[in-house]
């Protein structure tokens, strides 16, 4: 079994928690809404046979706990590029899934001399109907509404926060993404609560990258289509697209 070493960096005013594992190329995996590291809990295994794995809890998930109000996706790829330069890490090949997928697009945008190669899947520019599933938005908002009380516990506050992220962020323009150069192969199921045309359009406006749609699969594409994600996602890294 691999051994995984989980430790906190302290940065930008909170301690992140991340685990490496491996050798090799450093690669970042970044996980969804409400979730952690442990989302790739059977990805990383492949990955680390040739990579150095870098797996991290998001600000205000799993063990990166983080009790201010505010949250944004451009402050959590502010910390993975914090993160990167804690391990002295001058660029990495970078995995996100969901929120994730969010996170590796700013990233990009925000910190592009940190990106190597860029894979996400089931990411979205912005909160409507046109990005998202109606009954994805509905039920987001009645998670809201359910937690928007007056006395909330410090465990509500954080899950509101972590709601209202999806509810009403990120808000990205394709300008933006016209600044993304490196390598990215764009990623989404075809039953994705995140519409494949919304996928499309995310890959149509990064320069020369590759789109995939995979049949038969919803929102979990790494979780859902485990093998054909890795090995794929591998070959793009290893310059299968071209």
């Amino acid at each position: 079994p691999f051994f995984r070493k989980g430790q906190y960096v302290h940065t930008r005013g909170i301690n992140l928690y991340y685990e490496t594992i491996g050798k090799g190329k450093p690669l970042l995996f970044i996980h969804g809404n409400g979730g952690d590291l442990h989302s790739f809990d059977k990805n990383i295994p492949y990955f680390a046979k040739q990579y150095q794995v870098i797996a991290v809890d998001s600000r205000s998930q799993g063990k990166s706990i983080d009790l201010k109000d505010s949250l944004s996706f451009e402050m959590m790829a502010d910390d993975f590029n914090a993160l990167l330069d804690s391990l002295h890490l001058k660029k990495a090949y970078v995995i996100g899934w969901s929120d994730g997928g969010i996170n590796g697009l700013y990233l990009a945008i925000r910190h592009p001399d940190k990106v190597k190669m860029l894979a996400i899947s089931g990411a979205n520019l912005w909160p409507d109907s046109s990005a998202l599933k109606p009954s994805m938005i509905t039920d987001m908002w009645k998670e809201h509404n359910i937690l928007l009380k007056e006395s909330l516990t410090a465990d509500e506050k954080i899950k509101l926060k972590i709601v209202d992220l999806d509810l009403f962020q990120p808000n990205m323009s394709l300008a933006q993404l016209h600044t993304i150069h490196c390598p990215t192969l764009v990623i989404g199921g075809d039953h994705d609560l995140i519409s494949p045309l919304h996928t499309a359009l995310i890959a149509a406006n990064i320069y020369n990258a590759n789109l995939w749609i995979i049949p038969n699969c919803g929102h979990a594409t790494p979780m859902e289509k485990r093998e054909l994600f890795d090995t794929e996602v591998n070959s793009f890294f290893n310059g299968k697209y071209k």
